[in-house]
């Protein structure tokens, strides 16, 4: 048979729900405090009628020891004036504690009288006239006594020639009723008051923990894979419930934000690996296609080899720059230790990213790579006009720069690629260079449809296009853009971008003054 273990109070507390728990613990206290208080009082006022009590004994022990009692065995009426205390005897003894005369304030005390003992004339003077209790004959209630002694003009002296002693009692039976009615009324009070307590307790502990409910309830929607859920904000947020909602919904906010930055992040990548499969698949195909070609014999002209190798020399060079890009990533993934390229990064990324592109750092004047600029353009589309002037405008000056001339080249090369890639043939475009504040500036502006918000918000973020096309023409890698902000920000630069739908985007690039220490950059603007 097997037996059961107990539970340890602890245990069995854990069982409960903490509603549970917070009423118990509450009511509990109530009724310790109430019993407390019931006790206190009860004890006070059974001090306060015996105090009474024995006031009144003492005076009326002090009448009868100086009134002779008569021969008769009638009660005399000074006795049954007594009676106004309730049951109250007289007991008249010698020295040897022997009773000569008893006289009773009623027909029958109660309990059929006290219990005294042997009071002999030292028990007497041992009391010293102070009150005391005794037991009843019946063993029910208390008796208060109090015994003393009396002088010998007063009863036939004894051969010793002492006066004897008096005893007074009084019966406690009424004080008695009195504290137990106020005990069972405080008892059936208490009991009353607890039941109140306990309902409107339990109404109140779940009044308050209705917010913790709602905390729970958005746990559990969470767990299930619902982000977006958000706990509801209390009336009175400056309470602990308050401020730990305004914590978990800030938490949440973040998580959230982290789980959609992930997935986005994610569905870039595998994009990312889809359109590099593609353009990395395209050239090696076209390289296979045109040895094959040459191995069947197909190319038995001198002129069709040379056309051959020209085209296997234009794919393998386009496959070697798309295979760069991604080395060069790769890098700056390795060195800054998974650290984004995206604006907001840190000093020590930007030190790592130096460690990373491996900068040959050089006084150089940026309008070199404006001039460049503006032929690259010229080569790429003749039909498209393009200016060359200063920052916003007006006459291009002079932008000196301590910077890397061939990366700052690469990420010219990539913005005007991209004005052209992305506008509309015969799009103006514009090549700003000079000097705001104490920066060098170098900027590319088109007049094409622009950028939306969201767009402006992720265009310098990896493996993003806005173009989701994978056509030579437009598609592209998505890294153009990212190693760009990238060599900039490793320069202690910042490339900012000024766009709008229908009104053009504007690449600027700013770069320290050569004569300034290197300054952290500001974050990207996007207005």
């Amino acid at each position: 048979m097997k037996r059961l273990r107990p539970v340890s109070p602890t245990a069995w507390l854990g069982r409960m729900s903490l509603r549970t728990r917070l009423l118990c613990l509450s009511v509990a206290l109530v009724a310790v405090g109430l019993l407390g208080t019931g006790l206190l009082v009860t004890t006070a006022l059974h001090g306060y009628l015996q105090s009474r009590v024995d006031d009144r004994l003492a005076l009326t022990g002090q009448i009868a020891a100086r009134l002779s009692p008569p021969s008769d065995t009638d009660t005399p009426p000074s006795v049954r004036a007594l009676s106004v205390l309730g049951d109250t005897t007289v007991t008249y003894l010698d020295d040897t504690g022997a009773a000569r005369r008893r006289f009773d304030a009623s027909t029958a005390p109660s309990g059929g009288g006290p219990d005294l003992p042997r009071l002999d004339r030292a028990g007497v003077l041992a009391h010293g006239g102070r009150p005391f209790t005794v037991s009843a004959l019946d063993g029910e209630h208390d008796w208060r006594v109090v015994a003393l002694t009396q002088p010998a003009q007063v009863f036939p002296p004894e051969p010793s020639g002492t006066g004897g002693s008096v005893v007074v009692a009084t019966s406690m039976e009424e004080v008695d009723r009195t504290i137990a009615k106020t005990r069972n009324l405080s008892l059936t009070a208490g009991v009353a008051l607890l039941a109140v307590l306990g309902v409107a307790g339990w109404f109140a502990v779940r009044s308050g923990l209705r917010p913790l409910a709602r905390i729970e309830e958005t746990a559990t929607a969470i767990t299930s894979g619902d982000y977006s859920h958000r706990v509801p904000e209390p009336a009175a947020p400056h309470t602990e419930v308050g401020r730990l909602t305004t914590c978990l919904n800030q938490m949440l906010d973040r998580i959230d934000t982290a789980f959609r930055a992930r997935t986005e992040a994610e569905a870039r990548t595998r994009r990312f690996f889809a359109d590099a499969s593609h353009e990395l698949r395209t050239p090696l195909v076209g390289i296979k296609g045109y040895t094959d070609l040459h191995r069947m014999g197909a190319t038995s002209s001198r002129e069709d080899v040379d056309r051959t190798m020209t085209r296997i020399a234009e794919e393998s060079e386009r496959l070697t720059r798309l295979v760069e890009e991604m080395f060069l990533l790769a890098r700056l993934d390795e060195d800054t230790g998974g650290v984004s390229t995206d604006s907001g990064n840190t000093d020590g990324a930007r030190t790592a990213r130096e460690a990373a592109f491996a900068l040959d750092l050089a006084p150089m004047d940026l309008r070199t790579l404006a001039a460049d600029a503006l032929r690259d353009v010229r080569a790429l589309d003749r039909t498209r006009p393009v200016t060359l002037t200063g920052p916003g405008g007006g006459k291009p000056g002079s932008a000196p720069a301590h910077a890397d001339e061939a990366r700052l080249r690469q990420v010219v090369t990539n913005l005007i690629g991209n004005a052209v890639t992305h506008t509309p043939a015969g799009t103006p475009v514009r090549i700003g260079v000079g000097t705001v504040g104490r920066h060098a500036v170098l900027e590319v502006a088109d007049q094409g449809p622009g950028l939306t918000a969201t767009e402006r918000a992720h265009v310098f973020d990896r493996f993003y296009r806005t173009d989701d096309s994978r056509t030579r023409a437009t598609g592209g890698s998505g890294l153009g853009l990212a190693i760009a902000h990238a060599l900039v920000t490793a320069h202690t630069g910042r490339i900012t971008l000024d766009a709008a739908p229908g009104r053009g985007c504007t690449f600027r690039i700013l770069l320290p003054l050569p004569d300034d220490p290197p300054q952290a950059p500001a974050a990207d603007a996007a207005t």
